[in-house]
């Protein structure tokens, strides 16, 4: 298999030879990894290559692993072979993604073959944001939901992001809060039945950013859980995973100006005829929703968890009490 993947990098980057480099990162409970690869006599440096190879055994870290679990991340990869193959082009330097030289299946095993994106401009990763930095990410959001805005995600998740209800019935079943699990279908059906739908990212998380060295530019990776959505379940996916609750609460309304200011702007660029005084407000009416419903992914599935804060906690109490 080793021979097959350097050969795939060759043909799809046009190299005379490559070197495997150092492991970027291991891939979720063991399901394969992320590999550079050196690359001579091409135009490019360098290339990434996404190796998953799913495991006759899986230890998760959090302990969740049954067969509904392993389907759900073999069609995450299966998804995001279709967004770099079927979608990924859309994207211009607004909300930059990495370049897709090649991806292939082989047996069980598949392979994407990607620009590196710290040759490209962007090696800089953060765990921390000042506001300019989420403001850029925001922007980033905004044309990504732009670009995509009223499209049918064919190939992709019917619905966006990783904490979908329908794919987390075990979660649900151990929550302790009664009231939160008799909310959670209510807030999954208004979300999903909004009428203005674009594409999510679906793990839009800090780390999944990448920066310039000068910090006004960012792309973004990991498409597994791209899908159709309501793009307020990206907005406050990011926001909480890079805000603690006091700077969350503080920043949350002039965040929000932000992200819908370039997303008006994003939505004209792209001559997209859409009512954006209707689609604000009923995304707006809408964000509250998103946040406690990512927060009832988190109470089911790790309560301890870190996201979790005093300020979620009183939103998905006002928002349950309103339900």
């Amino acid at each position: 298999m080793n021979r097959q993947l350097h050969e795939i990098v060759l043909k799809s980057t046009g190299a005379v030879s490559t070197e495997r480099g150092e492991v970027i990162q291991s891939l979720w409970s063991g399901y394969g990894e992320i590999v550079r690869y050196g690359l001579s006599g091409a135009e490019m440096q360098s290339a990434v290559l996404k190796h998953v190879i799913f495991p006759s055994t899986v230890n998760h870290p959090r302990g969740w692993h049954n067969d509904l679990s392993h389907q759900r991340k073999v069609k995450s990869y299966e998804v995001e072979m279709a967004w770099y193959h079927d979608w990924a082009l859309c994207c211009n330097d607004l909300c930059r993604v990495p370049h897709c030289y090649a991806s292939e299946t082989i047996g069980e095993e598949h392979v994407i073959v990607l620009e590196d994106l710290d040759a490209a401009g962007f090696p800089v990763r953060r765990s921390r944001l000042d506001l300019d930095g989420v403001r850029l990410c925001l922007t980033w959001l905004a044309n990504f939901h732009a670009t995509y805005m009223g499209q049918n995600p064919s190939g992709l998740w019917q619905t966006g992001t990783y904490w979908h209800l329908a794919t987390r019935p075990d979660e649900l079943a151990v929550m302790d809060d009664n009231d939160l699990r008799d909310a959670a279908p209510v807030m999954d059906s208004l979300l999903s039945q909004a009428k203005f739908q674009t594409l999510v990212h679906g793990d839009a998380k800090l780390a999944n950013f990448c920066f310039s060295a000068n910090g006004k530019g960012v792309a973004a990776v990991d498409f597994q859980y791209v899908g159709g959505g309501c793009g307020m379940k990206d907005v406050a996916y990011f926001l909480g995973s890079c805000l603690g609750d006091s700077d969350h609460e503080t920043f949350e309304a002039m965040l929000l100006d932000c992200y819908f200011s370039e997303l008006r702007k994003a939505l004209d660029i792209r001559d997209q005829c859409v009512d954006f005084v209707a689609l604000e407000a009923e995304w707006r009416a809408l964000f509250p929703l998103a946040q406690t419903d990512f927060y009832r992914f988190l109470v089911g599935w790790m309560p301890t968890h870190w996201k979790i804060n005093d300020y979620n906690k009183r939103v998905a109490l006002e928002v349950v009490r309103n339900l």
